[in-house]
C-alpha cells in the first residue's frame, strides 16, 4: 500500500518595526516559480517527472499546498523519508520568499478577518454588487486569483443559498469578556444582515475564506483493490474524530479566543450552500431534497459490506440515479454512496468542459466528488491511468513542525497496515461517529472528551498473534463504550489494548532496520504522550501562549502585538530554534540525520528564522 500526504501552508509577512504579522498575498506570484520545474518537464514531454515535490494552488492568496513528487513506497523503510521530504518542501518554498516573510504550517491565522490582516493591505467590499465575497471582513484580494475556480466557488455558494454564509463560533468567556458579547457591524457597512444573524457571545464570520482559508493535513492511501478501499474507508471513518481532537490547532477566529479547538464546523458553515427549503426551514417548493448537513461534513454512509449494518442514519440520495446504477450491476450500497453525492448541485462549471464523453472522461463526476468535502473521500481510479482505488483521510489539522506532521502521517499509515494485517474492526453505529465529531471540536477534547469506541476490535482467530490483546477480557460482540483519547490510543488495562500497543505488536512481527525502527518508535512516543495529555495539543498550546502574554487583558481579544509574538514564536518552533517541552518531545537523532536529504542552501532556508 502506497501513501501520499498533502500539506497546506500559509505565507506570513513580518513588520518588525511595527510588530505586525500579516498574511502575505504572494501565492499568485510564488506558485508559478515553485511549479516551473514541473512545467518544464511537461513541455519536454515528461508527464511524470521525478521531482521531490509538487505544488498546487489553494483557496487563499496567502496559501500554497505541497505534496511529494511521488507516493511514498510501500515498505516501512519508506516512512523514514516522510519528514525529510516535508523539510525539503518547506525549504523550497522558503527560498522563494524575502527575508521578512516565512512559510508556516498553521491551521487558522488568528487575526484573519481583522482590519489590515493582509499584506499588501486590502479592504472588504460588502456593498459592491460586483464583489465576490461581499464580506464585512474578508476582502476579495485574499482569494487566490491565479485560477477562476476559487472566486467562482465563493460567488456561487453565496448566490445559490440566496444570502451570505454565516458561521457563529462561541467566544471563550474569560474574566473580562463582556457578558452577552455582541459587536457593532454598522461601521463596517452592514445592511443589517450580519447583525440579525449574529448570536450573543459568539464570533460571527460571513465568507467562504474563513473556512477554506484554513490549513489541514491530508493523507491518501492507494488500496490493492476496490474491496480493500471500501473496507479502509469505513474503518478510518471511525478514527476521524479522534485524530481531529488530537491534532486540534484552531482556537482563535477573527482575533478572539473561541470556545472550540478545531476548524471543522467553521469550514462546514463557510461552504454551506443549502437554501432555507433544503434546510427544512421553509416549505419545500423548488428543492429536490431536504438535506441535513452542509456539503462539507462528516461521512454520511459506510460503503463496505461489513459496515452496512451500522448505517443507522437515514441517507438522502437520488433514487433515480441509484436505480440506474443498480440496474447497471453496481451493488446497492456503493450505488447509494454515489447517489448521495448527486443530491448536491455543481457549484462551479467551466463552459469548455460541459460537453464530455462520459465513457472516457470523468470530469462531470469529479466536479461533484471534489465539492463534497467529507472527513473521508473514496476516489475511483482516473481513466487511462495506473492509479488504483484510493481513500483520503481528511480530518487532521496542520501542526507547526515537520516532525509533528510526520508523526501524524506515519501513525495513520501504520494504523492502516495494522487494520489490514490483524483484520481489525472499529465499526460502531454511524450516529455515534457523528456524536464523536461534535465532541472532538470542544475545547480540550483530547484530554477531557469521551468518545464512543468499539471494544471487540480483533477477529477471534487473530488474538493469538496480538500480544497486547491477550491480557484483555473478551468483550461482547459489537459492544462499544465511551473512552478517553488516552484509553483508545494507549489502552485501558484489562479492557482495551490501545491502538499504539497494537501498532507495536505489528512492528515486532516485521523485519525493520534499526534506523527505521528508531524513527517509527520516536513518532509513536510523541503520539502516545500527546494522547495521554502529557503533551499539549497545538490548540491548547496557543491558548496558553495568549493567556500568558503580558499584553493579554483577559477579554478574549488577541491583539496585533500578541499575534505578532505568537507568529514569531511559531516560526522559531518550526525552524528548530525553540523547543517547548509542553508541545514536543526531545529527540535523539544521529548527527546530520535531519538534514541528510537537504542541500546546504535548503538547510539554511529552514533555519532562516529569528536571525538564525
Amino acid at each position: 500500500m502506497t501513501s501520499l500526504c498533502g500539506i497546506e501552508y500559509i505565507l506570513v509577512h513580518f513588520d518588525d518595526d511595527k510588530k505586525l504579522a500579516q498574511l502575505s498575498l504572494r501565492a499568485p506570484d510564488l506558485l508559478p516559480r515553485l511549479q516551473q520545474k514541473e512545467k518544464d518537464a511537461h513541455e519536454s514531454g515528461d508527464d511524470h517527472p521525478a521531482l521531490p515535490s509538487l505544488w498546487r494552488p489553494e483557496y487563499a492568496a496567502y496559501m500554497i499546498e505541497g505534496t511529494p513528487g511521488s507516493p511514498y513506497g510501500s515498505s516501512l523503510g519508506a516512512l523514514n523519508k516522510v519528514e525529510s521530504n516535508m523539510r525539503r518542501r518547506r525549504a523550497e518554498a522558503q527560498r522563494q520568499l524575502p527575508d521578512n516573510e516565512t512559510v508556516l504550517c498553521f491551521t487558522a491565522f488568528p487575526r484573519l478577518g481583522c482590519p489590515n490582516f493582509t499584506n499588501p493591505s486590502a479592504k472588504p467590499t460588502p456593498n459592491d454588487p460586483n464583489g465576490v465575497a461581499r464580506s464585512l471582513f474578508f476582502p476579495d484580494e485574499a482569494i487566490f486569483s491565479g485560477h477562476p475556480r476559487f472566486k467562482t466557488l465563493s460567488r456561487n455558494i453565496r448566490s445559490r443559498r440566496g444570502k451570505k454564509v454565516i458561521i457563529n463560533v462561541p467566544v471563550f468567556k474569560d474574566t473580562k469578556t463582556p457578558v452577552g458579547f455582541v459587536e457593532d457591524f454598522e461601521p463596517l457597512g452592514d445592511d443589517g444582515e450580519i447583525k440579525a444573524a449574529a448570536k450573543p457571545d459568539h464570533i460571527i464570520m460571513d465568507a467562504m475564506g474563513f473556512g477554506m482559508g484554513c490549513c489541514c493535513l491530508q493523507v491518501t492511501f492507494q488500496a490493492s483493490n476496490i474491496d480493500e478501499g471500501r473496507f479502509l474507508y469505513d474503518q478510518l471513518t471511525t478514527l476521524c474524530p479522534l485524530l481531529l481532537s488530537l491534532s486540534a490547532a484552531a482556537p482563535i477566529y477573527r482575533g478572539k479566543l473561541s470556545d472550540v479547538d478545531c476548524r471543522w464546523d467553521v469550514i462546514s458553515g463557510s461552504v454551506d450552500d443549502r437554501t432555507d427549503e433544503e434546510k427544512g426551514l421553509t416549505p419545500r417548493e423548488n428543492a429536490r431534497f431536504i438535506i441535513p448537513k452542509s456539503r462539507y461534513g462528516s461521512v454520511d454512509y459506510y460503503i463496505s459490506p461489513l459496515g452496512e449494518g451500522y448505517n443507522d442514519i437515514p441517507l438522502v440520495h437520488d433514487e433515480q440515479l441509484w436505480r440506474e446504477m443498480v440496474d447497471a450491476g453496481i451493488d446497492s450500497q456503493l450505488a447509494k454512496h454515489v447517489a448521495h453525492l448527486f443530491i448536491r448541485d455543481p457549484v462551479s462549471l467551466f463552459s469548455e468542459k460541459i460537453n464530455q464523453d462520459d465513457e472516457h472522461e470523468t470530469d462531470h463526476f469529479e466536479n461533484l466528488q471534489s465539492t463534497n468535502w467529507q472527513t473521508m473521500r473514496f476516489k475511483p481510479p482516473p481513466p487511462d491511468s495506473t492509479i488504483g482505488w484510493r481513500v483520503e483521510f481528511r480530518p487532521m489539522e496542520i501542526q507547526m513542525t515537520d516532525f509533528e506532521n510526520s508523526a501524524f502521517v506515519v501513525f495513520i499509515v501504520l494504523l492502516t497496515r495494522v487494520i489490514l494485517s490483524f483484520q481489525l474492526n472499529f465499526l460502531i453505529p454511524l450516529s455515534k461517529v457523528e456524536e464523536n465529531m461534535k465532541e472532538a471540536q470542544k475545547r480540550d477534547a483530547a484530554r477531557q472528551g469521551q468518545f464512543y469506541f468499539r471494544k471487540d476490535i480483533l477477529c477471534e482467530h487473530k488474538v493469538s498473534s496480538c500480544k497486547s490483546y491477550q491480557s484483555c477480557a473478551r468483550p461482547k460482540k459489537n459492544e462499544y463504550v465511551k473512552m478517553t483519547v488516552n484509553e483508545i490510543f494507549n489502552g485501558k488495562e484489562g479492557e482495551f489494548p490501545g491502538l499504539i500497543p497494537l501498532i507495536k505488536d505489528y512492528l515486532r512481527n516485521m523485519d525493520v532496520d534499526a534506523e527505521t525502527s528508531c524513527t517509527l518508535l520516536t513518532y509513536l512516543r510523541f503520539i502516545r504522550k500527546k494522547a495521554s495529555g502529557e503533551l499539549m495539543t497545538t490548540a491548547s498550546w496557543i491558548r496558553d501562549f495568549v493567556k500568558n502574554h503580558p499584553d493579554y487583558q483577559h477579554d478574549s481579544v488577541v491583539s496585533e502585538k500578541i499575534n505578532y509574538d505568537l507568529m514569531k514564536t511559531c516560526q522559531a518552533v518550526a525552524g528548530g530554534q525553540l523547543h517547548d517541552s509542553n508541545l514536543l518531545i526531545k529527540r535523539i537523532v544521529p548527527a546530520g540525520k535531519d538534514d541528510e536529504a537537504l542541500s546546504d542552501e535548503e538547510a539554511a532556508a529552514i533555519h532562516m528564522t529569528n536571525g538564525h
